[in-house]
């Protein structure tokens, strides 16, 4: 059992963040052991086949794992976060082939599912407060005081300085992980800890419907019947138009007449809005969930 203690300040300084080079490194854990990551089987099935941007890596993972620089930024990507990677350049390179080969074609789909997490710890941290949020984090963490404690944190402790902390959601990670820390450097400001968590909902990030019947599709039209069946999970305007082919102009006019009809909920995460199938559009679409990579 590790904690972290809080002062005043860091209460005040928390933030959000989602890291694609985390997602990466987890990911590629992930891959080596499926026994513990039973829900990523579809995926894993497909990330085995893929081969030296996968393997070259592989004797390289406890290095990544604690070379990962702590994110802070909802909006990153990845080459970015490598740019503040203190590891040797070639394992930098060999990270974003292994991104683009086995993570970014389903970046959309994994983003979704960590991103509609952050909507729902920033709405519990709005309407219950801080102690509420860590408190439902992860089992093993506990709230007390000034401090967080539980598996996973340092077991020699952490005092933060003032500067917060950022939590980051990961659906690759099943234990609570803390990357510390970066001083600030010149032209680079410093990082404050980031304390990486499981996110909600991995367990529908491999599902996929069947494509809806040609009944739906003669109700609502085959294009609004299948950006229907795609909104199984959160999914953004842009996200659907790369997977159905449709301009974003016209996906936004579709599921605009969705969500007057009800079929579809909306919510905004900074500059983006995500939608999802309400009850009824999921009652409409019927069936039983399929899994496989999208």
């Amino acid at each position: 059992m590790g904690q972290i203690r809080f002062g005043v300040d860091d209460l005040a300084q928390l933030r959000f963040a989602v890291s694609p080079l985390w997602e990466s490194v987890a990911a590629l854990r992930s891959s080596v052991d499926p026994g513990r990551h039973a829900l990523h089987l579809p995926w894993i099935k497909t990330a085995s086949a893929i081969g030296r941007e996968r393997t070259d890596l592989l004797p390289h993972l406890p290095e990544l794992e604690s070379l990962a620089p702590p994110p802070r930024c909802p909006l990153a990507e990845i080459e970015e976060e490598l740019a503040a990677f203190t590891g040797p350049p070639e394992r930098a390179e060999a990270l974003l082939a292994w991104w683009r080969a086995g993570v970014r074609p389903y970046w959309p789909r994994i983003r979704a599912v960590l991103e509609a997490d952050l909507a729902y710890r920033t709405r519990q941290l709005a309407e219950d407060g801080i102690q509420e949020v860590f408190a439902h984090l992860h089992p093993s963490l506990r709230w007390a005081e000034d401090r967080l404690t539980g598996a996973g944190l340092p077991a020699r402790g952490v005092e933060l300085d003032g500067g917060g902390i950022t939590l980051a959601p990961s659906a690759f990670t099943t234990r609570c992980v803390l990357l510390p820390g970066r001083d600030a450097e010149p032209g680079r400001p410093g990082t404050p800890p980031c304390l990486v968590y499981p996110a909600r909902g991995v367990g529908t990030l491999w599902e996929r419907r069947a494509e809806p019947g040609d009944g739906l599709a003669r109700l609502l039209g085959r294009s609004r019947a299948g950006l229907l069946g795609r909104t199984g999970v959160p999914a953004t305007t842009t996200g659907l138009a790369l997977q159905t082919g449709l301009s974003p102009g016209a996906v936004s006019q579709h599921l605009a007449v969705l969500r007057d009809a009800g079929l579809v909920t909306s919510h905004r995460y900074r500059r983006e809005v995500y939608y999802r199938a309400s009850e009824l559009g999921q009652a409409l679409l019927g069936g039983t969930p399929q899994e496989g990579p999208v």
